[in-house]
């Protein structure tokens, strides 16, 4: 992390911007292998549930539990700023979204093609 941390400072790269892509990769090529293993032996409908669930699930129990752990601790209400870089990676983000809905519903006509 500090070397990648270290990167961005050389490249002029916001920390925001280095965690939501290069930090974000790292962290998800764990759940890469393990989604092409069981695709690989067939339950490519459980693979492609685990890519959209796993994150889903890490965001809501992960800023759930830290903003109620913040709000019972402190007892008071905590806000969010959306800075820029932030915003940049919503879109992104949003982007990505929409792709990923347009060749599986449109492209691929909602079948998973025989390839995966």
């Amino acid at each position: 992390v500090r070397l990648l941390t270290l990167l961005g400072v050389i490249c002029r790269i916001p920390g925001s911007i280095m965690g939501i892509t290069v930090l974000a990769w790292g962290n998800s090529m764990g759940d890469l292998s393990a989604n092409m293993t069981m695709a690989k032996k067939g339950l490519a409908n459980m693979a492609i549930t685990a890519c959209f669930a796993g994150p889903v699930f890490n965001i809501l129990i992960g800023l759930g539990g830290g903003f109620t752990k913040l709000n019972t601790s402190t007892g008071v209400d905590a806000e969010v700023d959306l800075l820029p870089p932030i915003s940049v990676g919503f879109i992104f983000l949003l982007c990505n979204c929409i792709l990923v809905l347009f060749s599986g519903l449109v492209w691929n006509r909602g079948r998973i093609p025989g390839g995966y």
